[in-house]
């Protein structure tokens, strides 16, 4: 089995419910995540475990479907979403490859009015197999900092 995981975390001041409010909303992903476009399945919050929907967007120049489904939700600590199908489709379920991508939230107050924000993500795939560039440039840990960034001035509005 071939695995690429990257992990970050960030120190906020604003609460666990908080943050884990905004990063839990997959239709917040468009507003801060590089490559999210949009996002269809979500209707009613908080989601659920076992609730899917789809993300579609773009990784670099590659056009990509993602379909999740929540596998754990324990509001302030933990969020964690699986995929299902195919990894890295086309925007019309084409393509795409084999493999399991698994991202994980956790939030921990280390000290008085301080939230680490922990973000993991894992994609494990059969050995030998070949994925493309645009989804290995997107386990760089400069993408999940600059997640990060983004979630730290959702924050603020």
């Amino acid at each position: 089995m071939g695995i690429i995981s990257t992990a970050s975390e960030t120190a906020f001041t604003e609460s666990p419910e908080a943050i884990y409010d905004v990063v839990t909303d997959p239709r917040n992903w468009p507003k801060a995540y590089p490559g999210s476009g949009a996002i269809e399945g979500v209707d009613t919050l908080p989601l659920q475990v076992g609730d899917t929907w789809s993300e579609s967007g773009v990784l670099g120049d590659l056009p990509v479907r993602y379909t999740w489904r929540l596998i754990t939700a324990v509001r302030p600590t933990k969020w964690v979403f699986q995929s299902i199908d195919l990894l890295a489709q086309n925007h019309d379920g084409t393509g795409g490859f084999p493999g399991v991508t698994t991202i994980a939230y956790t939030f921990s107050s280390p000290g008085s009015g301080v939230t680490l924000f922990h973000r993991s993500m894992t994609t494990e795939v059969s050995k030998h197999a070949a994925i493309p560039d645009q989804v290995v440039l997107a386990h760089q840990p400069g993408a999940i900092d600059a997640y990060h960034d983004a979630i730290g001035k959702l924050l603020q509005q």
